[in-house]
């Protein structure tokens, strides 16, 4: 995979890949603002070093999912006004995607300066990678680099497309991604303990199962567990519990009592509760039968404790998912604990997904992390073993030009 290092970008513009999905909220006069700026803050130490290194920049992104249509509530102008605030730099936004005005703007740049793009998503072939839009966008610069490794996953116009057509290279956050998340995987200092939580059984099948080959112990939380418990005869009364997870959670115990696979840590207490609201009835239960009318929403303490423990001894901790309901504070306690525990872990931490990343904001431990993937779908499929078309597109393909020797 090309970097940064690999690129001449002195005096050139730079098409610049970015992940500036961030949420959006209102401000006092109904303005839509920027909510959390993190995305945009992980973009800066590639924009500012080829700010740094002469080069002009153009900066391209989605928000949300437009699906194709200009929607005006999901325009860039919210993310342009953060960016000004957090870089010294002339910061100027596109009317549109493409096109002969957008082409003009893109023509008058002059080093250190920056043009955003409009919501890429606005064009209905950014989703179907059309050829005649990722030339479009490879006509507004000179180079190109993708930063954003939460949409490396997905083979679009600008992701994947407009890499065959100009020098490409990984931006600095990209390769740091892509580095410790393949560590991690390869090399990891031992014990690596994979800690799995959130919903559904079916949409990370395949990290468990990877984690069975690769770890020494699995650790599953969060409604994760329930067809697990399932599978292993325990009753779940109203707990998230879908058919197909129950099979899926079979198989893995099954691969797991193979020789040389990891072994699977489920858990022995539960906090349950009548229904999914911060005010319903709930209490500790003293094992995992949960009774019918009851849901299990959180991993119970004598679990948390257990699991806090096996990532104390990790000398590498993987952690994908919450324990249970942590945005409702009686639900919260094991998905704090394990929090404070990886942040704790005197082993390599590495932390992706969304929820995780809100629960370490939401409990105040999000900088004692050595690794918070900025990822989601993306983070999870490198995990899996498969390819990223975002990723692949810079191992040596684009235009020879440009490209330092």
């Amino acid at each position: 995979m090309r970097t940064l290092d690999d690129l001449d970008v002195e005096g050139r513009r730079a098409l610049v890949r970015v992940d500036f999905n961030v949420p959006l909220a209102k401000d006092g006069d109904g303005r839509p603002v920027v909510a959390d700026d993190t995305r945009i803050r992980a973009a800066l130490e590639t924009i500012q070093e080829l700010r740094a290194r002469g080069a002009s920049i153009v900066l391209v992104s989605h928000l949300g999912r437009p699906e194709g249509r200009r929607e005006e509530d999901l325009s860039m102008a919210p993310v342009v006004a953060r960016l000004r605030e957090l870089v010294d730099a002339d910061v100027a936004l596109a009317p549109a995607v493409v096109g002969a005005e957008v082409s003009g703007l893109a023509e008058q740049l002059r080093a250190g300066e920056l043009l955003v793009l409009e919501n890429v998503r606005f064009e209905p072939g950014e989703t179907r990678n059309d050829p005649a839009l990722a030339r479009a966008l490879a006509d507004l610069a000179e180079v190109y680099v993708n930063d954003a490794f939460g949409a490396a996953h997905r083979a679009h116009a600008s992701t994947e497309g407009v890499a065959h057509l100009l020098p490409s290279a990984a931006g600095r956050l990209l390769e740091r991604e892509v580095s410790t998340l393949s560590k991690i995987l390869q090399s990891p200092p031992r014990p690596l303990v994979a800690v799995i939580g959130g919903a559904k059984v079916a949409d990370k099948i395949g990290v468990i199962d990877r984690f069975l080959e690769l770890a020494d112990t699995v650790v599953i939380g969060g409604a994760m567990c329930f067809p697990f418990l399932s599978a292993q005869g325990h009753a779940v009364g109203d707990s998230l519990c879908a058919t197909e997870d129950v099979e899926h959670a079979r198989r893995a115990l099954a691969k797991a009592t193979d020789p040389g696979r990891a072994s699977v840590s489920l858990p022995r207490d539960l906090v349950i509760g009548r229904e999914l609201d911060a005010g319903t009835e709930h209490r500790v239960l003293d094992g995992v039968e949960v009774p019918g009318g009851w849901m299990g929403l959180d991993i119970g303490p004598a679990s948390a404790e257990a699991y806090a423990n096996e990532i104390e001894k990790a000398g590498s901790v993987f952690w994908n998912g919450p324990m249970g309901a942590f945005e409702l504070e009686p639900f919260a306690a094991g998905t704090r604990r394990v929090a404070e525990a990886v942040a704790q872990a005197r082993g390599v931490t590495v932390v992706g997904g969304g929820d995780s990343a809100a629960a370490l904001a939401r409990f105040g431990l999000e900088h004692a992390i050595d690794h918070l993937s900025t990822g989601g779908g993306a983070t999870l499929e490198l995990v899996e073993g498969r390819t990223l078309p975002g990723v692949e597109a810079l191992d040596g393909a684009g235009a020879s030009a440009g490209v330092a020797s």
